[in-house]
This record gives C-alpha cells, sequence and structure tokens, in this order.
C-alpha cells in the first residue's frame, strides 16, 4: 500500500479517556480537526505556534499550571486535511500521578489547543 497514512495514535487524560489523536506531526481532537502540533523533542504548541507542553510516554499532553512559559513562539507547519478517528481506541495504559506543578493540559487547560477558527488568542477580523 504506497498511498497508506500512518496510522492515528490515541493522546490519553490522565482518566483514560481519548481526547486527541496525533499524526505525526499533527494533532487532532475527537471529531479530526487540527488542533496543534508536536516537535521533534516532544514539544506540543497550538495552531497558533503557542508552547502548550510536552507529549510524555503516556501517552498525555502535560503542561506547567502557570501558561507563561518563556518559550519561542513557533511557526505551525501547513494546515493539515481533517481526519477520521476511529470510534473505537485502545483502553489507555496506567497512567502515574502528575506533579503538583503540571497539569494535564487536555483535561484540566484544553482552551490552550483549540482549533484554526476559534480560540482566544487568534487575531481579530476587523
Amino acid at each position: 500500500m504506497s498511498g497508506a497514512q500512518p496510522a492515528l495514535i490515541p493522546i490519553y487524560t490522565s482518566k483514560g479517556d481519548s481526547e486527541a489523536f496525533l499524526r505525526y506531526p499533527y494533532l487532532f481532537n475527537r471529531t479530526g480537526d487540527w488542533i496543534g502540533f508536536v516537535t521533534a523533542n516532544r514539544e506540543v504548541y497550538s495552531v497558533l505556534g503557542n508552547y502548550v507542553g510536552i507529549l510524555t510516554n503516556d501517552p498525555r499532553i502535560v503542561g506547567k499550571r502557570n501558561a507563561a512559559t518563556l518559550r519561542p513562539h513557533m511557526q505551525p507547519p501547513p494546515k493539515p486535511p481533517k481526519v477520521h478517528p476511529a470510534a473505537i481506541v485502545p483502553l489507555a495504559p496506567l497512567m502515574p500521578d502528575l506533579e503538583y506543578a503540571a497539569i494535564d493540559i487536555l483535561l484540566e487547560a484544553p482552551e490552550r489547543l483549540h482549533t484554526i477558527d476559534s480560540g482566544e488568542e487568534r487575531e481579530d477580523l476587523d
């Protein structure tokens, strides 16, 4: 199969729900819309290029409670086509608890990973 797409990798919350999917380097939400991207160093950025956190081996997206991190803005890759995640995904592995300073982004701050046409930090049309 020469034209086959790489598989979508489910990204879980600490509760074990799959709330995002990775097709490197792109992150998608459950409806298949683009919400961010991942660098080779496993750093996660929003569709606007704002730093969000890191992708752990669990896999889940973890960030700092204080959203004001001193990370440079990154130029996002070109917008990918919408994907169609599977309705059934594998069960999440058991995940260790997070330290107090860290949060599960998909569970506690999902607004940091929004679609290109929504979100508080996008440019105004005026």
